[in-house]
């Protein structure tokens, strides 16, 4: 077995064919499973990890090609790597099967040099494909992930309402100054673990991260029903889990923390911003700028949680509100419908 245990699929109708290959596979070290004919092939596919498929393209049931087709469009196989042996000639056969998604064409017999070459080169593209993907999982949203999955990567955006939110410590900087680093970083990864379980419980995707601040969407990449709805029920869950917290803080003689948390309700763009070698979902618009300047305007009105008038129309009666009238925000021209969302 090879030291990495990468594991092959070799798929061929002929009998003699596939044990020809196995026993060039073994002879290299890889682990390796037997399929003889397409069909079979995808239920293992479907079934068990495999990081690389020897395909034929002649076989009865389900041919290379239908095989090759069905894997692009599964967005969970299609990063397996596929080298096609074949005895299939015809330049418009190679060129179709290299459109399909394979990594390289092999004519039968097959060169056991040039196989050993090609498979070594396949094996390392997939090692760096799952590193990547490792590292989408580690640091974007599974909504995220599951988006880039699905559609792909593209820089740009769409149209979308959602809602926004905002959120951040109190006083974050003077807590700061007043206990070690390492007490600091303690508890922003306690705060983030909070709001994200809150956040995410709700279908909302948590997009930036500055410090204490964070910025949450309702409704992109994946959509809700009732974004709003969803957005202010996350907001309330916050605040209790930091009440929950503070107990735990006081009982430890640690100073309680505050949040604020400002919600807007709108139209959006929302996408991925930045280059190809740096880039993140994010949405931007008035309905964001909104959100955090109700998020800000959280310390003059001495509230928890701010809304604005389209997030209030979309909630209905169920949630208790307080009117605050028409008021003046920091960064806003105009005065801005305002309301608070009542907390114990």
């Amino acid at each position: 077995m090879s030291e990495d245990g990468r594991r092959l699929l070799i798929v061929d109708d002929n009998k003699v064919n596939r044990l020809l290959l196995a026993r060039h596979i073994d002879l290299l070290g890889h682990p390796f499973a037997l399929a003889e004919n397409g069909r079979v092939a995808l239920e293992m596919l479907r079934s068990e990890p495999f990081d690389l498929l020897l395909l034929d393209i002649e076989m009865p049931e389900l041919d290379g090609f239908t095989v090759l087709e069905q894997l692009k469009a599964d967005p969970a196989l299609r990063d397996v790597p596929v080298i096609v042996t074949s005895s299939l000639e015809g330049m418009e056969n190679i060129v179709r099967c290299i459109e399909l998604g394979a990594e390289d064409y092999l004519p039968k017999p097959v060169n056991a040099v040039l196989l050993k070459a090609r498979i070594g080169a396949s094996l390392e593209k997939k090692r760096l494909r799952d590193e990547q993907r490792d590292l989408v999982r580690r640091f974007a949203t599974p909504e995220v992930e599951q988006d880039l999955q699905q559609s792909g990567f593209a820089l740009g955006g769409k149209r979308v309402r959602v809602s926004v939110m905002f959120c951040d410590i109190r006083s974050f900087t003077a807590l700061c100054e007043s206990q070690p680093p390492e007490e600091t970083i303690e508890l922003l990864n306690t705060y983030y673990m909070l709001m994200f379980d809150a956040i995410g419980g709700q279908g909302g995707v948590v997009t930036l991260m500055i410090g204490d601040g964070l910025m949450a969407v309702f409704g992109a990449p994946s959509s809700l029903d009732d974004c709003a709805h969803s957005a202010v029920a996350a907001s309330l869950e916050m605040v209790e889990l930091i009440d929950q917290f503070n107990l735990e803080r006081t009982s430890t003689n640690r100073p309680p923390i505050h949040i604020g948390i400002g919600i807007a309700t709108g139209d959006v763009v929302a996408g991925y911003t930045g280059t190809r070698q740096r880039a993140t979902y994010t949405c931007v618009g008035d309905t964001v700028n909104l959100a955090a300047r109700l998020e800000a305007h959280t310390k003059v009105a001495e509230r928890r949680i701010l809304i604005d008038g389209a997030t209030r129309n979309e909630l209905g009666d169920g949630i208790s509100i307080e009117p605050l009238g028409d008021v003046m925000i920091k960064g806003k021209a105009a005065t801005v419908d305002a309301f608070a969302v009542e907390t114990p």
